[in-house]
């Protein structure tokens, strides 16, 4: 097993999830059963197709055709090329809230290894680079549009147990944080209305099957794209005094950024600024003109971006008169437009639906568990401005035993999102991701009484 390619569990997490040594104990009740019961007879065979056809990001064509007859199988009223490939799919059903839940549908330009006996060979011609790549559901997107599709009929059988309008929004490009701003950008609430409330999940390989987890706060980052050109004068490397060194001046730009975080956010406010990438030069005696350092910036709330952000630029900039190059040669700081804010829940939204879900499926299998990481979505472009109400939480994918063992050392590490070896078990996935969803709709749009 490649190790760049597989997740330490953490011991927290492990340790949480100790007495999880099954699929996660489900609830004995007719919702559970009638969503296993679609599960055996459609949703299987479902999410198979959608893992052995995935689609890159902006080409999600067959995927969203597929998506949108099925949703308008069960009645709803479905609109498709919404911000390119997207659809909005509606089902009104008397007077009250409208409330929206996505599912995210691309795949990744990744050669699926997962040994998988539906594992994808498909390739496909990449829209945003015009390249042909292998393409993988490396990150579990094939989950959440099934779970969407059988979300949709047990909502339908269960018109007389809510009232207001449903909205399933599937949406392109989120791996390239690019489809719910092109959503937007096509005036979707203009269009099919406001929400008053969102919801969103995401499977996780770390959290064991069927297990829910929600969390108040951001469980996912903002994250910002930035370059830093940084020009020199060249020289040769027998005379650096002739020139001005970019690698150099680059290399302290790089040390000196580690101080944002280490320096300038509270102790207590997470903040990360990676340096991804370091080009320069062409020869071991020369002394190039040009640096290209290329960073990853993550945030949770948008006070820290702006201390990052603007900290970048004054250090860059600084460090390049400290250097003595002129004005017109000081390091170039560009911000760009793959960008997307942090994910924050509403914590009365979160508190209210961890009742529902703790009663109707079980305390054991609803948690509270902090990310580790820093990992960024494009769903708050949906509920960012305007603000709307929403929760996004996570639905686990991997069994107990499986995390337990590589906790242990007796099994394999776990595979990450996005990596060639990842696979989800798709049953007790796509299962809880219906069953959290509907409980939450259902609460969220009781019938009048």
């Amino acid at each position: 097993m490649n190790k760049k390619n597989v997740r330490k569990i953490p011991l927290t997490l492990v340790t949480i999830f100790g007495l999880l040594m099954t699929n996660a104990g489900y609830s004995n009740n007719e919702l559970s059963a009638a969503i296993e019961e679609d599960y055996q007879n459609r949703l299987g065979v479902m999410f198979k197709h959608f893992h052995a056809n995935p689609e890159l990001s902006t080409g999600e064509f067959k995927t969203a055709k597929k998506i949108a007859q099925e949703l308008r199988n069960h009645g709803f009223d479905v609109t498709e090329n919404v911000g390119g490939t997207g659809l909005v799919a509606l089902l009104e059903n008397g007077s009250g809230p409208l409330v929206m839940m996505r599912a995210d549908m691309d795949g990744l330009p990744v050669k699926e290894k997962s040994g998988l006996p539906y594992a994808s060979v498909a390739t496909q011609l990449d829209p945003v680079t015009n390249k042909t790549f292998p393409v993988m559901h490396a990150c579990g997107h094939d989950v959440h549009i099934t779970s969407l599709i059988g979300t949709a009929k047990q909502m339908v059988d269960r018109k007389d147990q809510w009232s207001g309008t449903l909205m399933l929004i599937g949406q392109p490009a989120e791996e390239r944080v690019l489809g719910a701003r092109a959503m937007m950008a096509d005036n979707l609430w203009q269009r099919f209305g406001k929400p008053d409330y969102a919801l969103a999940f995401h499977v996780s390989s770390i959290l064991p099957s069927g297990v829910i987890n929600v969390v108040e706060g951001a469980p996912f980052a903002g994250a910002d794209t930035v370059d830093i050109y940084v020009r020199g004068i060249g020289a040769h490397g027998a005379s650096p005094h002739a020139g001005k060194d970019p690698i150099v001046l680059g290399s302290q730009i790089v040390i000196a950024l580690q101080t944002l975080v280490s320096r300038e956010l509270s102790p207590r406010q997470p903040g990360v600024v990676t340096v991804g990438a370091f080009h320069s030069g062409t020869k071991h005696n020369i002394i190039s003109e040009l640096a290209h350092l290329q960073l990853t910036v993550r945030n949770t709330n948008v006070e820290t971006r702006d201390t990052l952000l603007k900290g970048i630029k004054r250090i860059a900039e600084n460090l390049g008169r400290a250097a003595g190059l002129p004005e017109d040669k000081l390091p170039q700081v560009v911000y760009s437009e793959e960008s997307t804010p942090p994910t924050v829940n509403n914590a009365a939204m979160v508190r209210r639906l961890k009742q529902v879900w703790q009663r109707s499926m079980g305390e054991d299998r609803v948690t509270a568990f902090e990310a580790e990481g820093m990992g960024a979505e494009d769903f708050p472009f949906f509920t960012t401005d305007p603000e709307i109400t929403s929760v996004y939480f996570s639905v686990g994918g991997t069994n107990a035993n499986y995390i337990a063992a590589a906790k242990n050392g007796t099994g394999p590490a776990v595979p990450s999102h996005h990596s060639p070896i990842f696979k989800i078990e798709p049953q007790p996935s796509v299962t809880a991701g219906i069953e959290a969803t509907v409980l939450a709709l259902l609460d969220l749009m009781p019938t009048p009484k």
